[in-house]
């Protein structure tokens, strides 16, 4: 096993968002600005790594006759740290992403990956593949909302690309969430089919 392989899978291969089409609800529901993308990847992330590193440290302790729940305590711990830290230092972001901060204890992703590969793998590996999911999922979340915040608001990053006039508002609502991330993915596939 490759660690270098571990790490890009979840950029390229088998990128949560865009080729395994996990965590699509926080993906439509916050991505309107490039901050709230990178907030939550960060977050995302920070949890992801976490629970890898001590879901894999403790594989062999975990009876698996309560693997699921204990991974589900492990997660919702590390949320709440990142839920508490966000709430103190980052308040505006932390307004901004809402309830969705705490619904990444039921990120399927993270869950999935817990359970696929932290539970059958050491410590190194596993944080190899969290930390490339992690990119992957936060590099997904930034590409849509850059779409979505230059046509829906006209600006990147709080600057003016466009003026007023020229922004689309469906893209910064939930309908313009579909209409960009259907558009990446049927462009993702049919790049692929052209490759393969």
């Amino acid at each position: 096993m490759s660690l270098m392989n571990e790490f890009t899978k979840g950029i390229v291969k088998e990128n949560p968002l865009f080729r395994l089409v996990l965590g699509t609800c926080p993906a439509l529901a916050i991505t309107t600005s490039v901050e709230n993308g990178l907030g939550m990847g960060a977050a995302f992330t920070a949890v992801l790594l976490a629970s890898n590193i001590v879901i894999s440290a403790m594989r062999k302790i975990i009876p698996d006759s309560v693997r699921i729940p204990a991974y589900i305590v492990i997660i919702a711990s590390f949320v709440t740290m990142i839920d508490l830290a966000m709430h103190a230092y980052t308040p505006d972001l932390y307004k901004s992403l809402g309830i969705f901060i705490p619904l990444i204890v039921v990120n399927c992703i993270i869950l999935g990956r817990a359970e696929a590969f932290a539970n059958r793998n050491s410590v190194v590996p596993s944080v190899f593949d969290a930390l490339g999911m992690g990119l992957g999922f936060t590099l997904a979340l930034v590409l849509v909302c850059t779409f979505r915040e230059v046509l829906g608001a006209g600006t990147f990053l709080g600057h003016t690309i466009l003026p007023e006039s020229k922004a689309a508002i469906l893209m910064i609502l939930p309908p313009g969430g579909f209409v960009t991330l259907g558009c990446m993915l049927g462009f993702l596939n049919k790049v692929q089919s052209k490759t393969a």
